[in-house]
């Protein structure tokens, strides 16, 4: 049987297990994916462990993602620019440690098909995911990538330290005026959070707007786009594609991102 599993604390409201074991049920798969309560102090000593328990691999989630990074023996050049790893495999050498965020982040844009890559895209909040979203943008080559932030400072720093086009704009107002996408990354219009307050009315009829949140799936900000006729992407999306590089190096299959997945996480 081959393991895998998810890092967390908290870990219960991670809908990875399902994903994975929809998965591993269509492949006919003898293997398992379990959720791992992990505490901060606890980390090193679990990734020394799992191994030997075998496990191929895991991913990681809230707290840990740049301390998985800093555990692991090798990783990818974008998840050194990100500073997180999200997926660890397990091999003879040691760790290996990638960030599936950013490239499953496109996948759920692409999903929707065609989007303006040719214009800039305005970026909300810098925290972590922020990050991986600003790296996926540079790899995708976009002309300019506008930062918003409620502390400026802190955009500042992180457009400075990824540079490639990145510049800062202010959160209460910012530039849309020829934007080709927006992306929230912020807490703003998830469950239990005030809405993000911003005015689409400056974007182009053809700018697709996107939230990593899914918990609404139609969050204040898509509900607001959509009612002004513009394109809109739910972050579910993004959670199921960033998990299939995962699924494909543990358990040998590469996994399909499609109705009936979405139908599965959300049950």
């Amino acid at each position: 049987m081959i393991l895998a599993g998810v890092l967390g604390d908290p870990i219960a409201q991670s809908k990875s297990p399902r994903l994975h074991g929809h998965w591993l049920a269509r492949h006919g798969i003898d293997g398992a994916y379990v959720p791992l309560h992990v505490r901060p102090d606890d980390l090193a000593d679990t990734l020394r462990l799992l191994p030997r328990l075998g496990f191929a691999g895991v991913n990681v989630t809230i707290p840990h993602k740049a301390a998985a990074l800093a555990a692991a023996t090798s990783a990818t050049d974008r998840a050194r620019r990100i500073g997180a790893a999200n997926t660890l495999t397990f091999t003879d050498d040691g760790i290996e440690a990638d960030n599936t965020d950013a490239p499953g982040f496109l996948a759920n844009l692409d999903a929707a098909g065609d989007w303006p890559t040719d214009r800039p895209a305005v970026v909300l909040g810098a925290g972590g995911a922020a990050r991986a979203v600003l790296v996926a943008l540079q790899e995708r080559g976009l002309p300019a990538i506008r930062l918003a932030n409620r502390t400026e400072a802190t955009a500042a720093a992180l457009a400075d330290e990824l540079g490639r086009g990145i510049a800062t704009t202010p959160l209460a107002a910012p530039d849309l005026a020829d934007a080709g996408l927006v992306v929230n990354t912020t807490s703003l219009g998830m469950q239990g959070q005030p809405p993000l307050d911003l005015d689409l009315a400056p974007l182009p009829s053809d700018a697709l707007v996107t939230d990593i949140v899914y918990a609404p799936l139609e969050t204040p900000l898509l509900a607001s786009a959509k009612a002004r006729g513009l394109r809109t992407v739910d972050g579910l999306g993004m959670l199921l594609h960033q998990a299939a590089p995962g699924f494909r190096r543990w358990f040998g299959v590469e996994p399909m991102v499609d109705g009936a997945l979405r139908a599965a996480v959300l049950a």
